[in-house]
């Protein structure tokens, strides 16, 4: 029996396939149900990938990027320490305020206590200089009947400057225009055209005053100046 030649397979001429090579093209359809990996699916991954940075960039510029673990940690201590600032600097103005409130009520009871402690010394001294005005009324008659002299002299001068040390001064003169706070008039004289306001013509008795306190108005006889 005589063997028959292979025939060759359609589509394909074994003149034109290369020496050990196989005889049948792969198909360009894999394994059925299965999608072909190549150069295609790697395009498509790496557009995917591009557009997931191109979000993720696009986010950090709006601002929406919270940073990592490190960097928030980081800004809460910060918010804190502004908070922490915030509190100290308002606790030191209040304790400011606080003290210069102490200072200025320390200083008005500085002057309180002082205005207190002068008058309270003042009361002193007119309580015991008071009764020292009649004496020296005595001693302003002396002087002007001519009898101050000697000893009964040297003692009335020692006793005008003790006064006048403790604050005891002297007023009222022939001359001076009558005030009616300093000066207690026993009588008008009558019109004099020699002034122009009532004045002092006559001095009675002096007058005495402690500080700004009038202890005794000056007794004095004054004359008016002529109408019209």
């Amino acid at each position: 029996m005589t063997d028959r030649p292979a025939e060759p397979m359609p589509g394909a001429e074994p003149s034109d396939l290369p020496e050990g090579e196989p005889t049948v093209a792969p198909s360009p359809q894999g394994t059925e149900g299965t999608r072909p990996s190549g150069f295609g699916d790697a395009a498509g991954e790496m557009a995917n990938e591009t557009e997931v940075e191109a979000q993720v960039g696009g986010d950090r510029v709006a601002g929406n990027d919270p940073g990592t673990a490190e960097e928030q940690a980081d800004a809460a201590v910060e918010d804190t320490e502004v908070d922490e600032l915030g509190a100290m600097k308002s606790s030191l103005a209040d304790l400011t305020n606080d003290l210069q409130r102490l200072s200025a009520e320390y200083a008005n009871y500085r002057k309180r206590v002082d205005r207190e402690r002068q008058l309270v010394a003042e009361n002193a001294a007119y309580k015991a200089l008071t009764p020292v005005i009649d004496v020296l009324d005595t001693i302003d008659r002396a002087k002007e009947h001519g009898e101050l002299e000697g000893g009964f002299k040297a003692v009335a001068d020692q006793l005008e400057r003790v006064v006048a040390g403790a604050g005891l001064v002297r007023f009222g003169e022939p001359g001076e225009a009558f005030d009616p706070t300093l000066h207690e008039a026993l009588s008008h004289l009558g019109a004099d055209p020699e002034v122009q306001v009532t004045t002092v013509k006559h001095l009675a008795k002096a007058g005495y005053r402690l500080g700004d306190r009038v202890v005794r108005a000056a007794q004095v006889l004054v004359v008016d100046p002529v109408e019209g």
